[in-house]
């Protein structure tokens, strides 16, 4: 029987992919560069056992809608709106501006100025689906620098519309006017609109009427759909497939289904997203790389620094700190799978011959598997440069420090809590405190953020927690507690390290994503750690102990015990031995509760605590007591009882009943008794 080529060919791209990902992983190499690897070692300018290359290519665009997809389902339309100086001003400087300078070096190096523009148009993107796919795989896309680099990626995935309307132009095929070019423009953004429109108020409808017929199946085709359906149309309007997936997934953020659609999607997108960096490392020819090396690794450093440059520019004017501007600045410093279509458009348009073509996809190639490990360096690099400009030139100036990172004055508190970071845990955070008049000062990384919450009266500046200068300035020094509320674990890990420095005894309080993060945290003097996920299995099951009648106090005193271990009960696949046997059989057979209120005619009223011995005589414990609408909690032996006082025991039914008999015999058993 024929085997159809394309099957053999994604077999051979498994069969090999396995076993480097494997060595690369041993190595504590990232699993992108494999990938490449992978690409580079059975592609046709090497070994050659890849026959269906336009395939593979399709296959490799679905995996990046996918990525896109699934990022998308991270964001909603809300935070792309609080973005949109990120989008518009930082995505516009940094594109216009990588565009005008390479250019102008191009020209300066004897090209055409048509010529150097096309050049400008292929730097001035980076790859989307690395960038974010390592920022996922740190946990970083809601980090500020991981958010900064989604926004300036977004403006480059549209801005790829105008450049291939102008490439025939400046290869001087097309003679289109202004205003054809106006147009098409127009009506992709246009398209653009209407596609968000129509998916905010169709694509909820339809799955909720796919959900309604209760079939794993239709879900799963239907979320399919929406994914490659709603990138199919953004690419008839001009836009690039990897944008229209996006804006689905946003879409679908605001969804009651999103978890579940993320469930279902990540299979198929992780396998089709590793044909995608496989497909880039086919691109590369080994031969032009070898006669070319000079030159290609010349290229690749300008590319790196030249970039990184000016996304740090970029991100500075827009009010970000040193560090956040340089990690961001590292991540975006490589050219993007778009480059890729951009330079086929440009070799049909004479814009780019056959030896700079080869050129400029082996340094593209080395710039983006060198990406992962630049992102890895990407929070020790920012320390560097944070120390090279600002603290190298004034370790002890607040005030130098206050004017860089526009802080303002923190108003002398003393006692407080500080609050790191200004989302929805920060937010909420702050309500109450300020309810209960606890004093408290926040610190966040954006901008705009802060500037609303400042014109709303709240105690917030804009400050990176990570900076001792900053924490001095919070007043870490006369804090009580200081709670990182941010999405940035490597952030987390400076400040919290910071923090204990500064003051050995603050309370230091952090939430995280992420259960990996634990033990980290609390070796560097985090005093609480709260990841989300293990906090939300907390709820449930203590909401389900209660529902079994289980002692409030019970199910606190678990709940305790499991924060205390760092949470090891729920990280451990199954329960340790001691909890199950004793802590949990006791509270869910041994204990409960019960009120009884004492009448004139029990015959210990008089009596105190000592005397009467409950403990002792029947097992019970005595809680807490109630008089004259005041509870006692744990009352001392002396205690003397009264007439009305209303008793809360606690024990197992049968002793309870016992301990009844003595305290009020003719008492009902579960409540007051008049």
């Amino acid at each position: 029987m024929h085997t159809p080529p394309l099957f053999t060919d994604l077999l051979i791209i498994f069969l090999v992919s396995v076993p480097v990902a494997f060595l690369c992983l041993r190595l504590k190499l990232p699993l992108l560069v494999g990938l490449m690897l992978t690409g580079i070692l059975i592609g046709p300018y090497a070994l050659g056992l890849i026959k269906e290359l336009q395939a593979i290519e399709i296959l490799a665009e679905i995996g990046v809608v996918l990525l896109l997809f699934t990022i998308g389902l991270e964001f909603s339309l809300r935070r792309l709106r609080e973005m949109k100086n990120l989008v518009l001003i930082g995505g516009g400087l940094q594109v216009s501006i990588t565009i005008a300078a390479t250019a102008v070096i191009a020209f300066l190096f004897g090209r055409e100025l048509n010529q150097a523009v096309f050049f400008g148009f292929l730097v001035a993107l980076s790859s989307t689906a690395i960038v974010l796919k390592s920022y996922v795989e740190r946990n970083e896309v809601d980090a500020p620098h991981g958010r900064a680099g989604v926004g300036i990626l977004l403006f480059q995935d549209i801005s790829i519309v105008l450049m291939m309307l102008l490439v025939p132009i400046l290869g001087g095929k097309d003679a289109a006017s202004f205003g054809a070019i106006a147009w098409s423009l127009g009506s992709s953004l246009i398209g653009l609109v209407l596609i968000v429109l129509a998916a905010w108020f169709f694509v909820p409808i339809l799955l909720k009427q796919v959900v309604n017929l209760k079939s794993p199946e239709v879900f799963l085709l239907t979320v399919v759909l929406l994914s490659l359906g709603t990138a199919w149309i953004t690419s008839q309007f001009g836009l690039s497939l990897a944008l229209g997936a996006f804006i689905a997934g946003m879409v679908l953020a605001d969804s009651d289904y999103s978890h579940q659609i993320t469930a279902e999607i990540l299979p198929f997108r992780d396998v089709f997203n590793s044909i995608f960096f496989v497909s880039i490392g086919l691109l590369l020819s080994l031969g032009t790389l070898i006669a070319n090396i000079t030159n290609v690794l010349l290229i690749v450093v300008l590319l790196i620094v030249g970039k990184a440059l000016i996304v740090w520019a970029v991100v500075r004017l827009l009010g970000f700190p040193q560090r956040i501007s340089a990690m961001t600045a590292l991540g975006l410093a490589q050219v993007g799978e778009f480059s890729f279509i951009l330079a086929k458009a440009g070799r049909s348009a004479d814009l780019l011959p056959d030896t700079d073509y080869q050129t400029f996809l082996a340094a593209s190639i080395i710039s983006m598997i060198a990406t992962p490990f630049m992102i890895a360096a990407a929070p020790r690099f920012g320390l560097f440069i944070q120390t090279l400009f600002t603290d190298g030139k004034s370790d002890e100036s607040l005030e130098v420090a206050a004017k860089e990172i526009h802080l303002t004055s923190s108003g002398g508190l003393n006692n407080h809590v500080i609050i790191v970071g200004y989302g929805l845990n920060g937010r909420n955070l702050a309500r109450v405190l300020r309810a209960v008049l606890v004093p408290y000062t926040i610190l966040d990384l954006n901008a705009e953020t802060v500037r609303r919450a400042k014109e709303k009266g709240e105690k917030i500046n804009f400050g990176d927690a990570t900076r001792r200068e900053v924490l001095l300035h919070a007043g870490i020094e006369n804090a009580s507690a200081l709670v990182l509320a941010m999405s940035d674990p490597p952030s987390a890990r400076r400040a919290v390290k910071n923090a204990r420095r500064l003051n050995e005894d603050v309370y230091i309080v952090v939430r995280t994503r992420y259960t990996s993060e634990i033990t980290e945290l609390l070796e560097l003097g985090a005093d609480e750690v709260i990841p989300e996920e293990f906090e939300t299995s907390i709820e449930i099951f203590s909401r389900v102990l209660q529902r079994y009648g289980v002692a409030r106090h019970i199910i606190e005193s678990q709940i305790e015990e499991i924060r205390r271990q760092g949470y090891e009960m729920l990280r451990s696949p199954s329960l340790p031995q001691q909890i199950k046997m004793s802590n949990l059989n006791a509270a869910l057979h041994a204990a409960t509760t019960e009120t009884i209120k004492l009448k004139e005619t029990s015959p210990v009223i008089g009596k105190n605590l000592a005397e009467l011995d409950l403990r002792n005589e029947t097992g019970v414990m005595l809680i807490a007591v109630t008089r004259n609408g005041e509870t006692k909690i744990n009352p001392g032996a002396n205690y003397k009882l009264q007439e009305n006082d209303a008793l809360v025991l606690l024990g197992s039914s049968e002793k309870i009943k016992d301990a009844v008999k003595i305290l009020q015999p003719d008492a009902k058993i579960g409540g007051f008794n008049p």
